[in-house]
């Protein structure tokens, strides 16, 4: 599965386009390389968030695969969030 699909599937992001924004932006990380939205996301997977505030670090535990689950948490484990400090 697509990263920006995976990412609006497990609701991390609200939409698909707001996804493939952060990846263009270079706001996500998968395993501490900057991700394009078309690339593939498997389990085991360490995913790096940076959204507005806050700082956000998951583990993909599974990947769906249809575009509906009932239970969006349990596709990751969420390692670490933070909130992320602000320039003056």
């Amino acid at each position: 599965m697509r990263l920006d699909l995976f990412l609006k599937v497990s609701r991390l992001t609200p939409r698909r386009t707001v996804a493939q924004s952060l990846c263009d932006a270079g706001a996500v990380l998968i395993n501490d390389l900057p991700a394009k939205a078309a690339r593939p996301v498997k389990p085991g997977d360490c995913l790096t968030l940076r959204l507005r505030h806050r700082k956000m670090v998951v583990r993909v535990t599974s990947v769906p695969e249809t575009k509906s689950v009932k239970s969006p948490a349990t596709l990751y484990e969420r390692i670490s969030e933070e909130p992320l400090e602000h320039e003056s």
